[in-house]
């Protein structure tokens, strides 16, 4: 068994081959081959734990996440886990990876798959509301899946903001970075925007003039109470993108908009339905589109085993006697 750190995890693979592995999760999700059993969430207090496992053909791991809000006052990350790896036939730990380095990356890809898909033809410009870790795998993955001459970030903490750019500019030399002194500013000058925030509300305004004929990506949402998009972007797409039908119990994103008339049912799709239809691009990506991440334990395994097998290929990890 090894263990693998964040950086052997950013050596072992490159974004391309993550975007592609996410993918490939997706339309498996479609298929209904694998297990994944919900995840079990514990509250206690205002933290949470969250267990994650799923088995495919060919693999089962097992993530386990901790969410403590309080932890930046002690200069700690917010999320902190762990995936634990196993061999499909036997059950032996294969790998044991770092938890918060596994979820951005697989989670960065999953809205670049989005984007691969959905984003207007004429993408050059890419803009980030929320300069957090996430922040960073979002751009970084977006340009992975699109060739970006720009990228604006947003983020109500302007020190956050230039940080972001400050690592962005290493892994995206070619790309000009621009703080962004509001929303608005980022808007007018996108053709895809993500938002990766913790706010209860919407962050994005209710104008139909900024917001028609772009791609949106959400990414912050994560429980029933909180939305980060205005009632106005639903009354410009025809479809709703997820990447799980959890999405229906789990984001404000999707439920405040069933709830109240603004969408119905069966204008939610999945991601992985629409690529498997090899619908062609040019109607869909004249309009405005929208989707909404809530992450799921497939995405997990699959990139999981992809890290495994390449770390071994290149000798990376630490090996563990157990």
């Amino acid at each position: 068994m090894i263990f693998l750190t964040e950086k052997d995890i950013l050596h072992a693979v490159t974004v391309a081959e993550v975007l592609d592995t996410v993918q490939e999760a997706m339309l498996l999700y479609e298929t209904r081959d694998f297990l994944m059993p919900q995840r079990m969430h514990i509250d206690h207090g205002d933290n949470v734990l969250l267990l994650m496992p799923c088995f495919t053909k060919d693999s089962f791991a097992t993530k386990l996440v901790t969410l403590f809000p309080d932890n930046p006052k002690m200069d700690l990350a917010v999320l902190n886990g762990l995936v634990v790896l196993n061999d499909i036939k036997t059950g032996v730990p294969l790998a044991i990876l770092n938890g918060p380095a596994l979820t951005a990356l697989r989670t960065g890809a999953v809205g670049g798959v989005s984007i691969r898909h959905l984003a207007p033809e004429n993408t050059q410009a890419f803009g980030i509301i929320g300069a957090g870790v996430q922040g960073f795998y979002q751009a970084w993955l977006a340009s992975a899946a699109k060739k970006l001459t720009d990228i604006y970030v947003y983020d109500v903490d302007n020190a956050k903001s230039a940080a972001l750019i400050d690592r962005l500019s290493i892994v995206i030399p070619d790309a000009n970075l621009h703080a962004a002194k509001s929303v608005q500013e980022l808007l007018e000058n996108t053709q895809s925007v993500t938002t990766a925030t913790t706010s209860a509300h919407p962050v994005l305004p209710e104008n139909a003039d900024l917001l028609r004929g772009k791609h949106f990506v959400g990414i912050g949402s994560y429980q029933p109470h909180v939305r980060e998009f205005p009632g106005t972007l639903y009354t410009l797409i025809e479809n709703v993108y997820i990447d799980t039908e959890d999405a229906l119990e789990e984001s404000g994103d999707i439920i405040a908009p069933l709830k109240n008339g603004w969408i119905t049912r069966e204008q939610v799709k999945t991601l992985g339905a629409y690529i498997n239809q090899n619908k062609t691009a040019s109607k869909t990506r004249d309009e405005t589109t929208f989707f909404k991440s809530v992450g799921m334990a497939l995405f997990d395994v699959c990139v999981s085993k992809l890290v495994y097998d390449k770390a071994v290929t290149k000798g990376l990890g630490q090996e563990i006697n157990t």
